[in-house]
């Protein structure tokens, strides 16, 4: 059997504090009331990092660029009906105040605590990254 591949963008969002920008996922949305790194699928023939700056501008309301994107690590895991592929991104240059647009709670988090909040399983694999380059 063939496992479907999704390909999904998501950003680290640092703060001049060293905090992380965290979305919690809305009711109604599979796994509701998680917090996640804000980001979202890569549609057909978009490149990744032009994905995630259209993502964060659609779900947070700001604007930043390619060369302000720093690729970290990526989550590789496997859910009952698909394998989700997420590239993780770090940005600490943006305009604008992130808002949720879509519903979503954020919360600035330092790395260290974001291992007190439930995450996806998808995420909690990139926290150990996070804690050590902040």
């Amino acid at each position: 059997m063939t496992e479907t591949i999704l390909l999904v963008v998501a950003c680290a969002l640092v703060d001049v504090d060293g905090r992380v920008l965290l979305a919690q996922r809305p009711e109604g949305k599979k796994l509701a009331g998680m917090w996640e790194f804000p980001g979202g699928k890569v549609e057909g023939g978009e490149r990744p990092e032009a994905a995630l700056i259209r993502e964060l501008d659609e779900e947070l309301g700001i604007t930043t660029w390619e060369s302000c994107l720093a690729p970290l690590t990526f989550a590789s895991h496997a859910y009952d009906d698909f394998h989700l592929l997420m590239p993780l991104f770090v940005c600490r240059r943006f305009e604008g105040r992130p808002e949720g647009r879509e519903g979503q709670a954020l919360k600035w988090v330092r790395p260290r605590d974001m291992r007190d909040l439930p995450m996806p399983p998808a995420d909690e694999p990139l926290v150990a990254t996070l804690i050590d380059l902040i």
